[in-house]
């Protein structure tokens, strides 16, 4: 028998940032019928939507932290990346693979995290960053749910950051992988999936 003691957290704990992973060009401008990473159904949709938390962010002074995944040219930094079902993508020098700065009005004085790997975490600056911001709650949003979103919130959670994804602003490789990832994500942080009208209103009352 299991007994849960809970101590209810807020929405917002401590000073918020909100990162936006994986937002890059491909989604707007790739449109090949099959694609290196599968997309669930209305993932582009998803993707645009998280413009209006990277609005709230910028109109209530919360730091905007993009991630971009990003490959060297000759694939030396993919590791086992290439064994499961994804195909070679996120190369340097690929329009793709840029951060989709227009469709998410990334703005001056916003941060830029290049990754290597799934992780936001992993062999980056992100974590130096985060301290220098002193942030305590992560709000996730962008792709994939169940690879790049997942990985960085269990790093972020095993890190001690309070961590938030925003459910209709993140898109899996499949509905039914992004709903598991939603499961784990909230299995590991009571509340820690939240629908985007809902942050916004928190990030708004800041």
């Amino acid at each position: 028998m299991t007994t849960k003691h809970k101590n209810a957290k807020k929405l917002i704990e401590g000073r918020p940032a909100l990162i936006v992973i994986d937002i890059q060009k491909s989604t707007f401008i790739d449109n090949s019928a099959i694609r290196s990473i599968d997309n669930m159904p209305g993932y582009k949709e998803r993707m645009l939507a998280a413009r209006d938390l990277v609005d709230a962010a910028h109109q209530n002074s919360v730091p905007v932290i993009f991630i971009q995944e990003v490959h060297r040219s000759d694939q030396i930094d993919f590791g086992r990346e290439l064994d499961g079902d994804e195909d070679i993508h996120c190369l340097e020098g690929d329009p793709r693979t840029e951060v989709a700065k227009e469709e998410m009005g990334y703005r001056t004085g916003d941060y830029l995290v290049p990754k290597r790997r799934y992780s936001a975490f992993f062999g980056t600056d992100f974590e130096i960053l985060l301290r220098g911001l002193k942030v305590d709650t992560l709000i996730l949003c962008g792709g994939l749910t169940d690879v790049c979103v997942h990985y960085t919130f269990v790093d972020g959670h095993q890190s001690d950051y309070f961590c938030r994804v925003v459910e209709d602003c993140v898109g899996g490789s499949s509905l039914e992988a992004h709903e598991a990832a939603l499961r784990a994500m909230e299995y590991l942080q009571t509340g820690a999936v939240q629908n985007r009208e809902t942050v916004i209103n928190a990030i708004s009352l800041l």
